[in-house]
């Protein structure tokens, strides 16, 4: 509780620096770079929850660490990493709400992974140095392309067409070895039409975790043409990583006490006794992207956009496995030296190998009262999933690249969606929505548990949404907003459950914004009603995937409060806060051999409190300094309220300081940028797993459930510092 008083203590004086989003004149022209995510984005007046993050609000803080540590102020938001600090393996989570239920889209091209519904943000080494800007919908938010949104969607425009021509050249260093190379540059507008602009990147770190290491290769490559009214982008962006594993977390609570970067991935004993670890225990995938953009203004009033896009990915992740019984991976028994044997130590590779197509296409119509857009989305998705042992002590006879298991994955999305906004005098606008959607899901083959894993299903949804908005000045309006979305369950949730069933949600929202010169509140409450919700269980697969089951009736009762507070020209004060309550209505739960009914409790990964702060000084031109914290609540890994699935509160503060210097000669100027994270050092762990186990052996007339959980430590005080030449 003391955690929480404190930041209480701060946040009535005092969020982040990206909070602070702008109401824009609803007469401005747009870009034809900002047409690209019409579809899928919201404008100031919207009755959609959301917040704005620009590119210059992103510089001022990246320095290597993955999107979500860079959204980790925004309001409801909740971010946890892998290997401590902040690169590698990293996610987020909104209103509680895990990665695998946020939709993210690039330009408008859907980037979850068709088939976990995850986002691996390792996988797009540096995408922050060539995102223009990106908006963060809460709730339901609008119909967007590729999987539905189920707690928020996070929609990236990556670099627009710059007029002029320049360079840039960033260098960071920090602490655990990480640094970051990054260059850039455009062509600006040639004979002004044609623009060619890129980035090559390379981000390593050691991680904070033991042997956590990140080795992350990535370009962005874009050509262009320009004219008055067609916009024609050809985009392909790739990344390459190698990250050595940490997903297993730490259960041995005395090592969380005394030893909190240690990292049991790889460990495995020798011949001889000794502990050692296999120095190859990673992770190893490529991702290359290509995209084709075609904006085109017909009319004053008349608008369209057709894009293509193609991802390929392929990789796989490396383990040493300690005796394996030689039935799991399709051996035959062997007699070595008169002995029979069954089990042997052994390496495995477990590959994925796919290919993803979409294809988007829409048109808008606009003029002063009403606002039209419509259009249509198609997908294609394949992906292998194959096993390979590339080394055991004992093994049959097989031939190198053997497959241990082969499966195949297929995935086809078709959606269509119109949405309007009629606006009827100076006051009153009504939003309209309404998609359909019809997702094909198939698998043959078997699993890495060498059992045939056969999926065939298909789904057709319907995604109505509706909302209202009254300006009641030019500083005040309300909305109210009604959304109902759908989403199919995932390949993981398929394996542990054949019956699974899709999540349905009911989306309330409630909302006030209030902008003057010197002061902005935002003001909104939700009421997210589940049906059948895909809940994280707490536990982990065998490759460090979070399970999910659904939990019949739940919902999420909350109020979120943004603000921006203007002091003086140099000072300004940012808070937020959300206040939620998160319920599974009845949960049941099999315990000690019986089924009991627990009666309402809390969902996972939910904490009821989630407030960040900025205290922002800009004491000379160019200089700014942040003095950022973060508090969470505390929540629960599973949907029991066991107490071992208790995680801590926890309330870090970061210090950030960017600083610009004007050149009049070779560079345009240089930027200065560090970053202090955890500045008072707190040993905090901002996420985890738990698991149960039934004990039958001990007693044979008694069936015990065991309990055991596992933590992610984060950093403790560390450093970043950065330039940025430009010319």
């Amino acid at each position: 509780m003391k955690n929480l008083f404190a930041f209480l203590a701060l946040f009535v004086l005092s969020v982040s620096v990206f909070s602070q989003e702008k109401q824009q004149d609803s007469t401005k022209i747009e870009t034809l770079d900002e047409v690209l995510v019409k579809a899928v984005r919201v404008d100031a007046t919207s009755p959609i929850t959301h917040s704005n993050v620009t590119k210059e609000d992103i510089e001022k803080r990246n320095l290597g660490q993955d999107i979500p540590v860079l959204l980790n102020y925004l309001p409801s938001v909740v971010t946890t990493t892998d290997a401590g600090a902040g690169v590698g393996y990293t996610g987020i989570r909104v209103r509680g709400v895990s990665s695998q239920s946020t939709n993210v889209t690039i330009n408008g091209i859907p980037y979850n992974d068709a088939e976990s519904l995850g986002t691996f943000w390792v996988n797009l080494g540096d995408i922050a140095s060539s995102v223009e800007s990106l908006q963060l919908q809460r709730g339901v938010g609008t119909s967007t392309n590729g999987s539905g949104a189920f707690g928020a969607s996070i929609n990236v425009l990556t670099d627009a067409v710059s007029d002029d021509a320049y360079g840039e050249i960033s260098n960071s260093f920090g602490s655990f070895n990480t640094r970051k190379h990054t260059l850039k540059f455009s062509t600006g507008k040639i004979n002004d039409h044609i623009e060619i602009a890129g980035r090559l990147s390379q981000i390593k770190s050691d991680g904070y975790i033991d042997r956590a290491s990140s080795d992350i290769k990535s370009y962005y490559l874009q050509a262009a043409y320009v004219s008055e009214k067609t916009l024609l982008k050809a985009i392909t962006f790739s990344g390459k990583e190698v990250t050595y594993q940490s997903w297993n977390g730490l259960e041995d609570l005395e090592k969380l006490e005394n030893d909190r970067t240690y990292n049991t991935a790889g460990e495995y004993t020798d011949e001889n006794g000794n502990t050692q670890f296999y120095d190859n225990e990673v992770d190893d995938y490529q991702q290359d992207h290509y995209q084709l953009h075609w904006n085109q203004k017909i009319a004053n009033n008349w608008s369209t956009n057709l894009a293509l896009n193609y991802t390929q990915g392929r990789g796989f992740f490396e383990q040493y496995k300690e005796d394996e019984d030689f039935s799991d991976y399709g051996f035959e028994e062997l007699t070595v030296n008169g002995e029979t044997v069954n089990t042997t130590d052994l390496i495995r590779r477990r590959w994925l190998d796919n290919d993803y197509y979409v294809v988007n296409a829409n048109a808008n119509y606009k003029d002063n009262k009403l606002n039209v857009i419509f259009g249509g989305s198609y997908s294609y998705y394949e992906g292998d999933h194959f096993g390979e042992v590339i080394w055991a002590r004992y093994a049959t006879d097989s031939e190198i690249r053997d497959h241990y298991y082969d499966g195949v994955g297929k995935k086809q999305d078709l959606s269509g969606f119109a949405k309007a906004t009629l606006r009827f005098n100076d006051n009153w606008s009504l939003f309209g929505d309404l998609q359909v959607r019809n997702v094909s899901y198939e698998t043959t083959g078997i699993s890495s548990d060498l059992v045939p894993f056969n999926v065939d299903e298909t789904y057709t949804f319907f995604n109505p949404k509706a909302g209202v908005t009254f300006e009641l000045n030019n500083k005040n309006n309300f909305y109210f907003s009604f959304a109902r979305a759908n989403r199919e369950p995932n390949r993981d949730d398929f394996k542990g459950n054949p019956d699974i069933k899709p999540e349905k949600l009911n989306d309330f929202e409630l909302g006030w914004r209030h902008n003057n010169e010197n002061f902005r509140i935002y003001a909104n409450a939700y009421y997210m009603l589940y049906n059948d919700q895909l809940v994280l269980t707490g536990e982990l697969d065998d490759v460090g995937s979070a399970q999910r089951d659904n939990s019949g009736e739940s919902y999420r009762l909350g109020l979120e409060l943004d603000a921006a507070i203007k002091i003086s020209d140099m000072f300004s004060i940012n808070p937020n806060v959300t206040l939620s309550s998160n319920k599974n209505k009845e949960m049941v739960a099999d315990i000690d051999g019986e089924l009991q009914n627990l009666g309402t409790t809390n969902i996972s990964f939910s904490p009821e409190v989630v407030a960040g702060n900025a205290f922002v000084l800009k004491p000379v031109k160019g200089l700014q300094m942040a003095l950022l914290s973060k508090f969470v609540g505390e929540q629960f890994m599973s949907n029991t309220d066991a107490e071992k699935s208790k995680l801590d509160s926890y309330f870090v503060t970061d210090f950030n300081i960017s600083y610009e210097l004007k050149m009049n000669k070779i560079f345009k100027s240089i930027v200065f940028t560090g970053l202090a994270n955890n500045i008072f050092d707190k040993e905090y762990i901002s996420n985890g797993y738990y698991y149960t186990y039934d004990d039958t052996w001990t007693d044979p007339n008694q069936v015990t459930t065991i309990e055991g959980a596992g933590y992610y430590p984060q950093a403790t005080a560390n450093f970043l510092l950065g330039a940025t030449l430009k010319f």
